[in-house]
């Protein structure tokens, strides 16, 4: 499994993303850019420069018109995906830590961070209406008071009918967008940071990463814990495999020790897991720091990683793993 080495970004990789036909990959970095590449030879098309910081989350919708991507510079950008037009740039009060196109890419959310006197707020746009869009005035806002765990990460659940939110000590939830309620609290399972959270292609299983060296799979309707995998690193990304029942899982180290650190000491191998049996099968090496963004091609021949040192690693699986069985 030779993989195609993609060197379009200078600082670390935050997130990476497949648009739903799987034939572009969307890269963000904290180097101010995001990319946009072919996933089937690794050829980048172009960058999206409009941001002043650190671009932590990118989406692109569901009919590959626009992208979304929120920054540390205190805004989100709505994108023209092909001509890479900046259509409109909404300006926030804090860090933009997630965004995301619900499934009908009718409407979308921005997630902030909590910054001084400024509480968390996920905030949803209609993106039929411009006007909203223009004046930042969210058809729904959704606060997280300061006396609640901080938000980490957050994205859509099944059928868009729901938000699922991580926080940065161990806590899921979900919550109604159309009443503001949290429908579901989590606690007690995690006991760190939660880095990552991810749906199967299908929706109906979700995966989240944390620090405190485990992945685990859920209900996403009721965040009933279904499976835990363990590593031996702290995680920062995981995925579910939609052709296979497997989930990879990358993480490392803390960055701050990695230059201190071996490549072999640091476990900066992306972990391939039965997810049913919850057993490590295969490892795939290459990264130099730690892995902080994983993502599988829709159609499960392929998956891509994005590393601490700022490359992202694109690997076509060969057909022996496609052919593979797992026996217990």
């Amino acid at each position: 499994m030779r993989p195609i080495l993609l060197q379009g970004h200078t600082r670390p990789l935050t997130q990476i993303k497949y648009n739903a036909e799987g034939d572009l990959l969307f890269t963000a970095a904290k180097d101010k850019s995001c990319n946009v590449w072919f996933s089937a030879n690794g050829e980048r098309l172009g960058t999206y420069d409009g941001h002043n910081g650190v671009v932590w989350s990118v989406d692109p919708s569901y009919d590959s018109k626009h992208l979304l991507t929120g920054s540390g510079d205190y805004s989100s950008i709505l994108w023209d995906l092909e001509t890479g037009k900046i259509l409109e740039k909404l300006e926030c009060e804090s860090p933009v830590r997630s965004v995301g196109f619900s499934y009908s890419a009718r409407e979308f959310f921005l997630a902030t961070d909590q910054m001084g006197s400024k509480d968390s707020e996920i905030m949803l746009f209609d993106s039929r209406d411009r006007d909203q869009i223009t004046n930042r005035k969210p058809w729904q806002s959704i606060v997280m008071p300061r006396n609640n765990p901080r938000l980490t990460v957050v994205i859509w659940g099944p059928q868009s009918q729901i938000l699922i939110t991580g926080h940065d000590n161990g806590d899921l939830n979900l919550f109604q967008p159309q009443t503001q309620d949290r429908v579901t609290h989590c606690t007690g399972y995690h006991e760190h940071r939660v880095n990552d959270l991810q749906t199967g292609r299908d929706g109906l299983l979700l995966i989240s990463a944390c620090k405190d060296q485990t992945a685990r799979l859920w209900d996403p309707f009721s965040l009933d814990l279904l499976k835990t995998y363990k590593t031996d690193r702290p995680v920062n990304s995981a995925a579910i495999c939609p052709v296979k029942d497997h989930v990879v899982i990358g993480g490392g180290q803390e960055a701050q020790d990695v230059t201190t650190t071996a490549n072999k000491v640091g476990k900066f191998e992306a972990k391939f897991y039965h997810m049913i049996f919850e057993e490590e099968f295969a490892r795939v090496k290459g990264h130099f720091g730690p892995i902080n963004t994983i993502a599988v091609h829709p159609d499960g021949k392929s998956y891509s990683s994005g590393g601490e040192e700022g490359y992202v690693r694109m690997h076509n699986f060969d057909e022996t793993y496609l052919e593979f069985e797992f026996e217990q």
